[in-house]
């Protein structure tokens, strides 16, 4: 009786417990994350994203079907950051559409897909040993309040294979999912300034990326003619923006155009040059029969960058690590246009600690220059550098067309990793501190609040093709189908410079993923089909037979 007593008082303690738990579970919610690398747990930056979300925030992702294990590790994963963004904010809603699932209707979703900017992506799918092409949509599309982004979920990467690109996609899902939330619930504040007026680049020229630009920030087109007449206003014109971008002036900068610039950043200004210290382009070669001679350029701003820390060199870099140019092989009719390495135009390395940099494709340079980092109280981060196998060729010199047929000799290769982007962060002195002043101005500033400027050697980087007055997108080679991370590390720049948001350090994120082996699974797929399905059945049987040996010998 007493021992009955005691089930009867464990049973309603027990009952007790578990009401209490559901109880409480029902008021209080915790997710745990027991990953190393914490990939399912949002980073603060992420969440702020999405705080001032007050309607539903539709995600529709085209990634569902059948697809390779690399693949579906992709979906799923794309499908545990939707659910953690989900539960910071309770308005956002995801489905999973599979686009080519009706034969009837493939094409055409296809193409209308297509039409907005989602491309088909092709998988090669191998299966006892019959490889296949087989077709996924990689995208997804976010929409809030009548506004809709498209949202890339393949980040893809020159020569990878699919579980490194698998790898590097899940590592930036958070980045691209925030990036989308950003632009669709805050407005646009920031605001940007593309100079004009030393001989940039012309609109169409740098359209493709500016057009990317204007998603994100405010542009506007800045001329520095009127400081000859009025500097003051000039300056505070300028202050208005936080950010300019000098994309490939060809015409020297007047010291009172410098001064303001100067200003300008010793108030806070964020900068991004693209220059190089030497005149030379494709375009001079094609025109001149193959040939052309490199030349110095001098734009008057050697002190400008001397004072800040960096110096542009007067030189060409020639890296065996480099893109291709298209040119005419062949005589006459039977000439042919075909792809040919061109070692002035450099591919150059990123920096894998760097959230402008990390898991980007290389970024193609043209005819660069070269970058020195100068000591001073300025941190300087190399962004960009070009490979082992470099040498620097001094101007005036020629370039001709014919050094492609030439074999190339790695030993006059010895001068390896030249900067050719640098980050420069920190506390500015003016370059014109103990220095006579082109004119007076009334907040004239010689140490600068902390701010951050980007230098690269090169004014090409931000170049697109126009093809029948038509802008290319930038980065994209038409004769190769390569895709180059040109595009992607300057937009990475912008973010870098005008955020302090941290969104951008959600790049750095690490996430380590484990893959099978294919070529170990075709290789011992059997053996392990018959381990998996025959062990049990022989450990089964054993049992059997002792159960049955030990239940004679008991009751015998």
């Amino acid at each position: 009786m007493i021992k009955h007593k005691k089930h009867i008082i464990v049973l309603v303690i027990t009952l007790i417990v578990i009401i209490v738990i559901n109880l409480i579970s029902s008021h209080v919610y915790k997710r745990f994350d027991l990953t190393k690398d914490k990939r399912y747990t949002l980073s603060e930056a992420a969440k702020r994203t999405i705080e001032a979300v007050n309607a539903p925030l539709i995600v529709d992702v085209f990634l569902e079907g059948d697809f390779p294990s690399e693949f579906r590790r992709l979906r799923n994963e794309t499908q545990q950051i939707l659910e953690e963004f989900g539960v910071s904010n309770g308005n956002l809603k995801f489905n999973f559409i599979n686009p080519l699932e009706d034969e009837s209707t493939r094409q055409q979703n296809i193409q209308q897909l297509a039409q907005r900017g989602m491309q088909p992506f092709q998988i090669t799918v191998q299966d006892n040993g019959k490889t296949s092409q087989e077709v996924v949509i990689p995208w997804a599309l976010a929409s809030y309040n009548e506004q809709t982004v498209i949202v890339p979920l393949i980040k893809n990467k020159i020569g990878a294979t699919d579980q490194e690109l698998v790898n590097g996609s899940i590592q930036n899902l958070e980045y691209v999912f925030a990036e989308a939330f950003k632009k669709l619930v805050n407005p646009k504040g920031k605001k940007i300034a593309v100079l004009r007026g030393n001989g940039q680049l012309k609109d169409a020229y740098v359209a493709d990326f500016l057009q990317k630009l204007g998603e994100h920030y405010l542009l506007a087109a800045f001329t520095l003619d009127s400081v000859a007449s009025n500097a003051q206003n000039t300056l505070q014109d300028l202050k208005a923006y936080d950010l300019i971008i000098s994309a490939k002036p060809m015409e020297a900068f007047s010291e009172e155009e410098k001064y303001v610039l100067d200003q300008y950043t010793m108030h806070g200004g964020k900068s991004l040059w693209l220059t190089e210290a030497i005149i030379m382009d494709q375009d001079s070669l094609y025109r001149n029969s193959g040939k052309a001679i490199a030349i110095m350029k001098d734009l008057n701003l050697s002190d400008f960058f001397f004072k800040y820390g960096v110096r542009i060199n007067p030189v060409m870099v020639n890296d065996l690590y480099s893109a291709p140019i298209t040119l005419a092989i062949g005589e006459g009719s039977n000439a042919q246009f075909q792809p040919v390495q061109w070692p002035y135009s450099p591919l150059a390395a990123n920096n894998p600690n760097h959230p402008i940099t990390t898991n980007i494709n290389p970024v193609r340079f043209d005819f660069a220059s070269q970058i020195d980092t100068l000591k001073n109280n300025i941190d300087k981060t190399i962004l960009l550098r070009s490979s082992q196998l470099t040498k620097l060729v001094g101007v005036p010199s020629e370039v001709d067309l014919e050094i492609v047929t030439q074999e190339p000799d790695p030993k006059t290769y010895i001068n390896p990793y030249q900067s050719l982007a640098v980050l420069l962060e920190g506390e500015f002195t003016s370059v014109y501190k103990n220095r006579v002043k082109p004119f007076q101005l009334s907040d004239d500033k010689t140490t600068s609040v902390s701010t951050k400027m980007i230098v690269i050697a090169d004014g090409d980087v931000i170049k697109n093709d126009v093809i029948k007055n038509k802008p290319q997108e930038l980065g994209f080679d038409r004769m190769t189908g390569r895709r180059f991370g040109n595009s992607e590390f300057l937009e990475n720049a912008v973010n870098y410079l005008l955020n302090d948001d941290g969104l951008i350090n959600i790049r750095t994120k690490e996430v380590a993923l484990q893959f099978l082996d294919p070529l170990k699974i075709e290789q011992e797929k059997t053996k392990w089909q018959i381990v998996n399905i025959a062990l049990p059945l022989v450990i089964l049987a054993l049992f059997g037979i002792v159960f049955s040996y030990v239940r004679k010998r008991k009751y015998t």
